[in-house]
């Protein structure tokens, strides 16, 4: 089962990212997330993250699936995806240190430039999809020696979101296929 989560918090053209102090994709800038405690629903955790890393009250929360990797012989692992949209009228001075690392608003056209170097990869190669479609979708990522070598997305229902049966029957069919060394899902 996937224990993180991630979110994208998009206020017009900007996107609240954290530069991060600490592994992973430390010194990179990454969404807002973390890791579901016990018994937490992905929503749940989701809510209480954004909170305690942000402090804003005032946002529409929207699952947009996963975001899933393979790593080499380090296995696999999953966020579950959020974009969350700040009214354009809500005011959060940036930069602010936070425990976490750096929180910035940062423009879309600037995350995705080839040039840019300093953002976490997975999150340019969802992002336009993220913003942009409204399909949800399980975006998976193969990595070696931490770079990306492989990506595909496959759309995948909404009700992963919130329906714990259908959750487990989907990691259990995902863990099956990628132990079976099928790179589709």
């Amino acid at each position: 089962m996937i224990k993180y989560n991630i979110c994208l918090m998009r206020k017009g053209p900007e996107v609240l990212l954290l530069n991060r102090e600490r592994s992973s994709w430390m010194g990179c800038w990454n969404g807002i997330g973390g890791k579901l405690e016990s018994g937490e629903t992905p929503r749940d955790s989701m809510i209480r993250e954004i909170f305690e890393e942000t402090g804003i009250p005032e946002y529409e929360l929207h699952f947009k699936g996963l975001i899933t990797w393979n790593s080499g012989g380090s296995g696999y692992g999953g966020m579950y995806t959020y974009i969350a949209d700040v009214p354009e009228d809500y005011e959060l001075a940036t930069p602010i240190r936070t425990d976490e690392g750096i929180l910035d608003w940062k423009k879309v056209d600037w995350i995705l430039d080839p040039e840019n170097r300093g953002i976490a990869s997975n999150i340019v190669k969802t992002l336009d999809t993220l913003l942009n479609d409204g399909r949800i979708y399980d975006h998976h990522c193969t990595y070696e020696e931490e770079q990306i070598t492989g990506y595909e997305k496959m759309e995948i229902a909404p009700e992963l979101e919130t329906d714990a049966e259908l959750r487990e029957a989907y990691f259990q069919h995902y863990a099956a296929r990628r132990a079976g060394g099928m790179t589709s899902i």
